[in-house]
């Protein structure tokens, strides 16, 4: 029997070829689609959920009470990690992980910036990073040995044994190739060249031992079996045990398998996070996937009388209806299985423009028979979608009916009738709206719609942060590391960059004006102590005001020249002044502990974006010299010169003073524009995906008005011999679809408002949804389907009258 049916299905395909074309194309884009986003799904969901103990790893954070509520941080105290370690024995292994920073490595004469961290001896083994060479127990635990990636040894060493080998760090210190490691994959948050041991930062005084500061990592693996709520019931107090008096945060741990995507918390709750973009890009696929599996069922469906007498032969000749609906189900898996061989090859084709549209590595693991099993799950999944609905709807033809003739009249009682009683609940949904096919159309527009909408609000929402007031001018800034001798030939280099007008304005800075690098708490008179504010800290040895073009409200800027004493004085955005309560802020003494010394404000600048353009700003406090934690320089270019000449004839002043080191910089207003890379991401692929929605319908929609339109060709010429118009047939074989558009846009309306709602709720600067974004919508998806059906109702008006009614 199945070779018969295989026989049946290809004749029945090639009868019908133009639709069994139009099925295929939309289905193998449909899939396709479906495939890339399933497969960027499956990276997102597996991201650092694949260590051989993922379910035993664990992040330190700190939950507190700030001026907004209860905030959670993963930013943690250097000690916490060897504390855990020590005092608690659920814990098997910790380790401190320092942020990624950018060193010079030297090998003779050849020189490379890569980028690294300084972790603890535990945590190559608790992580458990594939190692090519090396023992990860001890390859970090000697003070001058360092472990390299993969791609980090050969670019040092070429295609030599990096192992044993010794080079140079920032021209000052020797270190040892201990481990080499595979490069990480493409679904770690981690983005490490090198691993240093934690010594590293003691040696280069970076360690800060003080459980008041927040500042680093912290990873711990927990025994199996290990009763986490338990255990951080535990560890709760932690802080408090270790500073006395002080109301401080409290610790928890969560796991790093669900850092990726649940990082967001609300009140102390997690409350979501990536998982929301993820869960989008999850519904597009399916959304897709139907559209296409809608337009094999309409066409099916409406090329149904073609079929029905064959229907009434066979069950005369005895067929069961069972194997009636495995013969159509049967048909529609051949058909689903060619454009899974077409989807496929378009996966391939489109997946390097993807991966760079998404900034991911995903490639199709040919090599995996798990994929092959996945993809021809998929396959019958899709044509089992696709044929469901035709298969019991052709089933239930009635041969005394159809053989007679009187398939209309057969077909529709066995609506009402038969269907009802046979079919699967979601086919009785459809059957009580009517025509099954006009739902399906109603359907299949509602999520195109849907779409649109979603597509026109995240780019408004991007374009609202864009559009943003950046409080400072960003243009022509750029900033450079103070490595080598840049830090003590500062003064010497800055003077020069004046004095030749390459520059306006120079200042040394902690941290980049893009983003913080440094928060922590503040005392002041009058504080509430039950109140715990978090401020950006922002450390500048004067002229930062006219280096970043701030705006200055109250006081000045720092200048340690003309008052010495602003060594120690205080610059405050908006957001700090109100958050402290000051009526006057000039002359107020602000502490960062009981350790710190006074420190006294002398201005207020207008607040600023420093973080992302989508945030709230934060309060934000700009220390003078006297806090002498300096990692970079700000430069502003004079304009008036072309910034070409301008960076090359910086480039010689840096190279003449620091040899040791290439000269690199970058531009603010570019990592500015970068902060927008998610969501822009996010607005291009709901586009394209929105498009290939479009597209598809469009297709269903070509297929269903073509056979409408021959389906109806006599009742055309009728009306034409009796003088209708050309407008008024077009009108009238367009009016249906069009109907059924608006019907779906009534559906999709609040559909999409709700939805997108909940997208804008992640971000404190937002736009509020306007109503006219509905009615573009749906103007748009009128006018598509107003063009699709058009086409196929213009040529069925303009045909003569003659030709049609001949046999008549």
């Amino acid at each position: 029997m199945f070779p018969n049916f295989l026989k049946v299905a290809w004749r029945n395909l090639w009868r019908g070829k133009a639709f069994s074309l139009i099925n295929l194309v939309g289905l193998a884009i449909g899939m396709a689609s479906a495939l890339l986003i399933l497969m960027w799904v499956h990276n997102e969901f597996s991201f650092d959920s694949t260590y051989p103990a993922s379910d035993r790893l664990y992040q330190g954070w700190n939950r507190g009470k700030y001026l907004h509520g209860i905030q959670c941080r993963n930013i943690t105290p250097s000690p916490l990690g060897p504390a855990l370690k020590t005092d608690y024995p659920e814990v098997e292994r910790a380790s401190r992980l320092s942020w990624d920073a950018s060193q010079l490595f030297t090998i003779g004469d050849k020189k490379i910036d890569l980028t690294g961290a300084a972790a603890d001896t535990d945590f190559l083994p608790m992580f458990g990073f594939p190692m090519l060479k090396g023992d990860p127990l001890t390859a970090l635990k000697d003070p001058n040995n360092i472990v390299l990636t993969q791609k980090a040894a050969r670019a040092l060493f070429g295609d030599a044994d990096a192992m044993g080998k010794t080079l140079r760090l920032d021209n000052k210190y020797d270190y040892t190739v201990t481990g080499v490691m595979k490069d990480l994959p493409n679904n770690t948050g981690f983005d490490f060249e090198y691993l240093l041991p934690w010594k590293y930062l003691v040696r280069t005084n970076q360690d800060d031992s003080d459980w008041e500061h927040n500042f680093i990592r912290n990873y711990v693996l927990v025994r199996p079996h290990t009763d986490i709520a338990r255990l951080n019931n535990k560890i709760r107090n932690i802080y408090q045990q270790h500073v006395k008096g002080v109301n401080v945060n409290e610790a928890f741990l969560y796991p790093v398998s669900r850092l990726h995507l649940y990082s967001n918390f609300e009140n102390g709750v997690p409350a979501g996070g990536r998982i929301e973009t993820v869960r989008v890009f999850l519904t597009i696929a399916v959304f897709i996937l139907l559209i296409a599996c809608i337009n094999f069922m309409n066409m099916s469906t409406a090329r149904s009388e073609r079929r029905a007498k064959e229907v009434g032969i066979r069950k005369v000749s005895g067929a069961l209806r069972s194997s009636l609906i495995g013969q159509f189900l049967g048909e529609s898996i051949l058909l689903s299985a060619v454009a899974g061989g077409i989807a496929l090859l378009l996966v391939q084709v489109c997946l390097g423009p993807f991966n760079l549209l998404t900034q991911k590595q995903l490639v199709v693991e040919y090599v995996n028979p798990i994929f092959w099993l996945s993809f021809a799950g998929f396959i019958i999944f899709t044509g089992v979608l696709a044929g469901s609905y035709p298969a019991f709807f052709l089933s239930a033809f009635r041969p005394v009916s159809v053989l007679k003739g009187y398939f209309k009249k057969a077909h529709q009682k066995e609506l009402r009738r038969g269907l009802l009683r046979h079919a699967p609940s979601w086919f009785g949904t459809f059957v009580s709206l009517g025509s099954p096919r006009k739902a399906l159309v109603v359907l299949q527009f509602t999520f195109a719609i849907i779409l649109i909408v979603s597509t026109l609000i995240i780019r408004r929402q991007v374009q609202y942060a864009q559009t943003r007031e950046t409080g400072y001018n960003k243009d022509n800034i750029v900033w450079t590391y103070l490595s080598g001798n840049v830090a003590g030939k500062y003064d010497l280099i800055k003077s020069e960059l004046l004095d030749k007008g390459i520059a306006l304005a120079v200042t040394k800075s902690s941290a980049p004006l893009s983003t913080s690098w440094q928060v922590n708490g503040a005392f002041w008179k009058g504080k509430n102590p039950n109140v715990h504010i978090d401020f950006n800290y922002f450390n500048e040895d004067g002229g930062i005001v006219k280096t970043a073009g701030l705006r200055l409200l109250q006081g000045r800027d720092i200048d340690t020249k003309q008052y010495p004493t602003d060594s120690t004085a205080v610059v405050l955005n908006e957001a700090a002044a109100k958050a402290m309560g000051f009526k006057d802020p000039i002359g107020q003494i602000i502490n960062r502990g009981d350790w710190d010394v006074g420190w006294h404000v002398i201005g207020v600048v207008k607040d600023f974006v420093l973080e992302s353009p989508f945030d709230a700003i934060k309060p934000m406090i700009i220390l003078g010299p006297k806090a002498n934690w300096f990692n970079l320089m700000h430069i502003r270019l004079n304009g008036a010169k072309p910034t070409a000449q301008s960076l090359a004839e910086m480039g010689d002043i840096f190279r003449r003073y620091n040899p040791e080191y290439p000269f690199e910089y970058h531009f603010i207003d570019q990592e500015y524009a970068r902060k927008f890379n998610d969501e822009q991401t996010t607005a291009t692929l709901t586009a394209l995906f929105a498009g290939l929605t479009i597209l598809i319908s469009c297709l269903g929609l070509f297929g269903l008005a073509a056979y409408m339109a021959e389906a109806r060709i006599k009742e055309i010429g009728v009306r034409k011999v009796l003088g209708a118009s050309v407008t008024g047939i077009v009108t009238l074989l367009s009016g249906d679809f069009i109907r059924l558009v608006l019907i779906a846009l009534l559906i999709a309306a609040p559909i999409a408002w709700w939805s997108m709602d909940k997208w804008l709720d992640n971000f404190d600067y937002h736009i509020a949804i306007p109503w006219w974004i509905f009615l573009a919508a749906g103007a748009i998806a009128v006018g598509i389907a107003l063009g699709t059906v058009s086409f196929q109702a213009i040529r069925a008006a303009l045909t003569n009258p003659a030709r049609s009614l001949r046999s008549e």
